[in-house]
């Protein structure tokens, strides 16, 4: 339902009320104003993770909210892609809720592209911990000043690798890969220092690109190979493992700030619930896919020969960078977890 179907409904069924009763015209406002409609965004199907979090996340805040609230959640890019959604959210308009990767919201908050920052997690367990603690405060504080957009959650989960469309097995065939990578600034240094080709290109033009040769691979988790069918331009994928997925589960400040305190603390202990649901799904989700893929022979996976000498190689890029954004104690806490 949208906001305007439910006002035109909410006004005919309300103004009945007011003629037999003599309800006044600021009683009939209220009345129109009690119901709440959010609306959400998903760049997928409704089998993905992402749209299955938010629907739960929906869920749990009907469950834990007495009054009325309506979700009106979009799917398969309609309202666009993941750029759209940060100026649509920052902006207040369109969108009002929906799951982002960090590197999208860093020309608002360029510090917050580090929770999503290759190699920064040693495995499930150590992203668990820090995703269920406070230790990303400062950089939620940050995009909430700078955008106006406000973290309620932590889902993720998927293990980045990369994809191509020829074999990478080691350093020397990832010398000079031309590879599209996410938009922070982080990403290309990180790759760069691993003696890769990244660029920064549209998320929706990189099927094209790689059939086109402009680029030659990308990294990206099980679930979204498999759901936008990378696998026919980029069958093989190499076991990287350098992410461990930090995707915020992000509301526009201008939203919330407009519900009952009521909604607010819904809102907030759904966001977080729903986070854990995502972070469990999707963990045991990303081999469940990577396996249908390879089953299905759409995919050959092959392991990354001297996996250990890229940890070293990346500690130098991840220590200026927490350096430049006045990040290093949060990067040392992290580490230290």
């Amino acid at each position: 339902m949208t906001i305007r179907t439910f006002t035109k409904k909410a006004a005919r069924l309300t103004l009945g009320v007011a003629l037999a009763t003599g309800l006044s015209a600021v009683s009939m406002t209220a009345a129109v104003a009690q119901e709440v409609t959010l609306r959400g965004a998903s760049m997928f199907d409704e089998n993905h993770a992402f749209t299955k979090t938010m629907r739960k996340f929906a869920e749990l805040v009907e469950a834990n909210y007495d009054g009325e609230v309506e979700f009106d959640l979009r799917l398969n890019g309609e309202l666009g892609v993941e750029s759209d959604y940060v100026n649509f959210l920052q902006q207040g308009v369109a969108i009002d809720y929906t799951i982002m990767a960090p590197s999208n919201m860093a020309k608002f908050a360029p510090a917050i592209p580090l929770m999503d920052m290759p190699f920064l997690f040693r495995d499930l367990d150590h992203w668990n911990a820090v995703l269920s603690s406070d230790a990303f405060g400062p950089l939620e504080a940050e995009l909430e000043k700078n955008a106006d957009i406000k973290i309620i959650g932590y889902t993720g989960g998927g293990v980045r690798n990369l994809v191509s469309s020829e074999p990478i097995g080691n350093l020397d065939d990832l010398a000079g890969h031309k590879m599209r990578v996410m938009g922070a600034p982080i990403q290309a240094k990180t790759f760069s220092a691993l003696t890769a080709a990244p660029s920064a290109i549209a998320y929706n033009e990189v099927y094209n690109a790689i059939q086109s040769g402009v680029i030659a691979g990308f990294e990206n988790e099980a679930a979204s190979i498999q759901n936008l069918k990378f696998y026919e331009v980029a069958p093989h994928v190499t076991l990287t493992k350098h992410t461990i997925t930090v995707r915020p589960i992000v509301m526009s400040g201008k939203t919330f700030r407009k519900l009952p305190e009521a909604l607010q603390a819904a809102v907030l202990k759904a966001g977080k619930e729903a986070g854990a649901y995502g972070r469990e799904l999707e963990s045991r989700e990303d081999g469940q896919k990577l396996q249908e893929m390879i089953d299905a022979g759409q995919i050959q996976v092959q392991e990354f020969e001297g996996r250990e000498k890229l940890l070293e190689m990346v500690v130098p890029v991840q220590d200026e960078f927490a350096e430049e954004i006045q990040a290093t104690d949060l990067l040392k806490n992290v580490r230290g977890m």
